[in-house]
């Protein structure tokens, strides 16, 4: 329940996201996530920043995505993806 096409259209814009990108799409694809800490265990670089958002740090934190999450149904969905400026311009808890 991932649309790999905003991260597309990100890394088209930004191409030097795309190989960081493509690795968190593979881990999270294949995720069978059920609780925070099974994504932390597989991308320590994430935050909690609300009951169902999660930020991951992407690149060397040079970009930011932010993802809803849904551990009953493992499903995730791209609420954002942007540079680490952009993000610093959003409320990650509401967007």
């Amino acid at each position: 329940m991932i649309a790999k096409s905003s991260l597309r259209d990100f890394w088209r814009l930004n191409p030097s996201a795309r190989a960081s990108l493509e690795t968190w799409y593979r881990v999270a694809l294949a995720a069978k996530w059920e609780c925070f800490a099974d994504v932390k265990a597989a991308t320590p670089s994430v935050d909690l920043v609300s009951s169902n958002r999660l930020c991951f740090n992407i690149g060397g934190n040079k970009y930011r995505l932010i993802t809803v999450v849904d551990f009953v149904r493992h499903g995730l969905l791209i609420r954002f993806v942007g540079t680490h400026a952009e993000y610093n311009t959003i409320d990650a808890r509401t967007i």
